[in-house]
């Protein structure tokens, strides 16, 4: 069984991301860049299924600047097997990834795809839905637990309501939310070892695929500095200002 494992060069959450000052987008240059933590409980449950004797090979595949590489060596190092990069400067929206998964996918031909049900820069949440559907391929979003027998996946989503189990026929897609596992630590001879793994470099012509962006980002601002709160002396003074100053009532 293969498990191919999309992961996404990120902003490293413990940054304060900066707004640039023309408004363009967010600052990247001299940041912190890591993989983004949905994607490394993605790979962590690919490694755990190969652990279990479940899969016998876990393939990470990065879409982005050739800075993507050291985001699929960290996967590597985490017990991925081999790596794929598709190289472009381009802005990569949520439906071009999924065009390029999906070319990837039928170049590999993996038995399961687990990905991060979102990434902590966009928060788009679209990619795994947007590419089962190009697939045609079942999907559980928002796993919380993933359990494989007899050709099948059960897949328990977290919902409004609590949880729901589903189960998948392979291939199938699932999209990690972040309960399902705690990701480990690379450690260092794992990290040297990843130096050497094979990791193969693709353009999206290579793949046939289009990713001119469809959307055009006008404008990016930080949102607006929290106000102080006030106290108020009695519940009519408290009345008064949800109605009249916050408009809320």
């Amino acid at each position: 069984m293969k498990i191919l494992v999309p992961v996404k060069r990120v902003v490293d959450y413990n940054v304060k991301v900066r707004v640039k000052a023309d408004g363009s987008g967010v600052e990247t240059a001299n940041v912190k860049m890591s993989m983004n933590p949905f994607d490394e409980i993605a790979v962590e449950e690919a490694v755990r299924l190969k652990e279990k004797g479940v899969a016998e090979e876990v393939v990470v595949v990065s879409m982005g600047v050739s800075q993507c590489q050291e985001t699929i060596r960290t996967a590597l190092a985490m017990g991925g097997d081999r790596g794929i990069l598709v190289e472009t400067d381009d802005e990569l929206e949520p439906l071009a990834v999924a065009k390029l998964l999906k070319a990837v996918a039928e170049k590999e031909s993996p038995d399961m795809v687990i990905l991060g049900k979102q990434a902590i820069d966009d928060d788009a949440n679209q990619t795994g839905q947007m590419f089962a559907a190009l697939m045609g391929w079942g999907q559980g979003t928002f796993a919380s637990a993933v359990e494989l027998q007899d050709g099948k996946v059960q897949v328990t989503r977290e919902i409004d309501g609590g949880a729901e189990t589903v189960s998948l026929k392979l291939p199938a897609v699932v999209t990690t939310d972040l309960r399902l596992n705690e990701p480990r630590y690379a450690k260092l001879p794992n990290i040297m070892k990843a130096k050497k793994k094979q990791l193969d470099t693709l353009s999206p012509a290579d793949l046939g695929v289009d990713t001119t962006p469809r959307l055009k980002t006008v404008k990016v601002s930080e949102p607006p500095k929290r106000q102080g709160g006030v106290k108020v002396a009695d519940v009519a003074e408290l009345v008064d200002k949800l109605k009249n100053e916050a408009k809320v009532i």
